[in-house]
């Protein structure tokens, strides 16, 4: 069967042919891939700067944001069937017996940093036509969202962010007197940095909780991500056009910011301006050669005399999936077209250079092996 797969020896990424997978344990499921998302990550790899193969193989197989349906399920499963859509984890535990995160089944706060990720670190990926993979790291996807559940990975990012936001601002009273069950976030203005899919998953997550929702990106409108940001109600500012002290004047007190840039320039540009008590959460992992100059003791001044919190966050954790599933269904029944706006193209896997090795453009492009979506 065939693979995309990196040989970071040889500094090679090219097609290959694999054997099947053929022995399904009995916690174990066989998957056929439909979709494999691309994001920055794979692109990182294919420069060599990083991925991990397995041990004893000189390749990677690439490709972490997978859907796939089941074709075979081991005996001792349970919660999946034949047939099933499933989206997987991406993150798995370490092995250390110390490590109390992988312990308790939250990998993504892994201490030792010895974990493994499919196609990223020490475990081949999705970016080929069957897997087995542990039933415990499946997650099982409504048929209603075959189209856009190649998106679940990627709003697991904002997922995860979010949920420590909600546990963090409970140090304030930070909910407005109007806030709603449905719309807790009703009164708090957001600003999203960057609108890739990462950011414009954001924006859609700040706008159905409530949140007066800014996207700062830098492709002037009109183009494809401000009418998506549009569409859901958000406000669409391009940097080309508005100095980031022109978008302070526009947004008022900068409250909650979530970044998703990968310019930490700018994203440091911008933590500057974080009102009092807001919350800066950074999720992007920049090139750590773009070094520049910052007030460090400006940025200190502020951090404690504002009450602020700056967040890192990365990767995301097994209940992270079943939450954006569930979002994604939300998404679909609210704004169907802007949600479905997000998937530019899908490319049979054969045109893998198109997407790997070079920017195609647009905002998330996927590698299908479904010929109905090819």
């Amino acid at each position: 069967m065939k693979a995309i797969a990196v040989f970071p020896g040889r500094k090679e990424i090219k097609l290959i042919e694999q054997p099947e997978p053929l022995t399904v344990g009995p916690t174990e499921v066989k998957i056929k891939i439909l979709d494999v998302g691309v994001c920055g990550t794979d692109r990182h790899i294919c420069t060599f700067a990083f991925g991990t193969p397995p041990p004893g193989s000189d390749y990677l197989i690439l490709g972490h944001e997978a859907l796939g349906e089941v074709i075979e399920v081991g005996k001792d499963v349970q919660h999946l069937a034949v047939g099933d859509l499933v989206v997987p984890i991406v993150r798995r535990p370490c092995s250390d017996p110390g490590c109390r995160a992988c312990r308790a089944g939250r990998q993504d706060f892994c201490f030792t940093g010895t974990y493994t990720e499919r196609g990223i670190a020490g475990l081949h990926g999705y970016m080929t036509e069957m897997v087995i993979d542990d039933a415990r790291y499946l997650n099982p996807v409504p048929p209603e969202l075959r189209s856009v559940a190649i998106l679940t990975e990627p709003l697991t990012i904002a997922e995860k962010a979010f949920a420590q936001m909600w546990q963090i601002q409970q140090r304030l009273p930070w909910l407005h007197a109007d806030a709603r069950a449905s719309e807790p976030g009703r009164g708090i203005k957001a600003v999203v940095l960057g609108a890739g899919p990462i950011g414009l998953l954001g924006a859609m997550f700040l706008v159905a909780a409530g949140f007066e929702t800014y996207v700062y990106s830098r492709s002037p409108a009109p183009n494809s991500k401000a009418a998506v940001v549009e569409a859901i109600g958000a406000t669409y500012i391009s940097s080309t056009t508005t100095t980031i002290q022109e978008f302070a004047e526009i947004v008022g007190t900068f409250e909650l910011v979530y970044e998703a840039l990968d310019a930490a320039p700018l994203s440091i540009e911008v933590l500057q301006l974080l009102g009092r008590n807001g919350i800066f959460i950074f999720t992007s992992v920049p090139d750590q050669r773009d070094v520049f100059g910052i007030d460090a003791a400006q940025a200190l001044h502020n951090v404690a005399m504002k009450n602020q919190i700056i967040v890192g966050t990365v990767n995301a954790g097994p209940a992270t999936f079943p939450a954006a599933i569930a979002h994604l269904s939300t998404f679909q029944q609210r704004w169907p077209d802007a949600l479905q706006m997000l998937i530019t193209a899908r490319y049979p896997i054969e045109r893998y250079n198109d997407l790997l090795l070079s920017n195609a453009g647009g905002i998330k492009n996927v590698l299908t092996f479904d010929a109905a979506y090819a």
